[in-house]
C-alpha cells in the first residue's frame, strides 16, 4: 500500500526518508501528549531516530512484513498508522496508529483504519486484524469500537509506560464480520 485516498483532502502515504523531518516535528510539538500512551516518545529525540523508524518500516515494507503509513489532512502530516506483529502463517497482525493533538476529533483516524483494515483483509488476505489499546486510552478505545471491532480481554500489564505496567485492552476484527464502507463517505 503505498497511497490511499481516504476522502477530500485525507490521505495516506507509506513513509519514505523525505518525510523525517515533519514526521519528528510533529512528534516533538506534541510530545507531552504523545507520550502518555506511547512509550516509544521518550526514545525519539532526534530526527535522525524518526529516520531509523522510517528505514526500518520501509525494510519491513520492502520484505512483506508490514508497513508504516503517514496520514495527511490538506497535505499537512498529522499522524502515523502501521502495522505490527503481521503473522501470514496464521493470517492474522495488529495495527497501531497516533495522530497529533490538532487533528484529533475529525474522524481522521477512524477513516485511515478503516482503510488499512479493509487492505489487509481483502488485499494481504489476512483473517483477522488487532488493536491494542491502554486501559484510559479512551479514544484509541473508541476508534475499534466505532469500526465494529469485537473486544476479546484484557493483558494484564502488558505495556510499561514511564515506569509503570498497564493493561492493555485488545479487540479484534475478523474477515467474515467486516463491513467497510467506501472511502470518500
Amino acid at each position: 500500500m503505498f497511497r490511499a485516498h481516504l476522502r477530500e483532502n485525507l490521505d495516506l502515504q507509506l513513509l519514505e526518508e523525505r518525510h523525517a523531518p515533519e514526521v519528528f516535528s510533529l512528534i516533538d510539538r506534541d510530545r507531552d501528549y504523545l507520550r502518555e500512551w506511547l512509550p516509544w516518545v521518550d526514545s525519539t529525540v532526534t530526527q535522525d531516530d524518526t529516520l531509523s523508524f522510517i528505514r526500518a518500516s520501509l525494510e519491513q515494507f520492502a520484505s512483506q512484513k508490514g508497513f508504516a503509513a503517514g496520514i495527511w489532512k490538506e497535505r499537512q502530516f498529522c499522524g502515523v498508522i502501521g502495522t505490527h506483529k503481521l503473522d501470514m502463517l496464521n493470517r492474522k497482525g495488529e495495527i497501531g496508529y497516533w495522530l497529533g493533538h490538532a487533528f484529533q476529533g475529525k474522524g481522521i483516524i477512524t477513516a485511515a483504519c478503516r482503510a488499512v483494515v479493509t487492505h489487509l483483509l481483502n488485499e494481504i488476505e489476512l483473517n483477522r486484524v488487532m488493536i491494542d489499546c491502554a486501559v484510559g486510552n479512551e479514544k484509541s478505545c473508541a476508534v475499534a469500537q466505532r469500526l465494529g471491532f469485537a473486544e476479546e480481554g484484557l493483558a494484564r500489564e502488558a505495556i510499561l509506560l514511564h515506569g509503570r505496567f498497564h493493561d492493555l485492552r485488545r479487540f479484534a476484527m475478523l474477515k467474515k464480520d467486516w463491513k467497510p464502507e467506501p472511502l470518500g463517505l
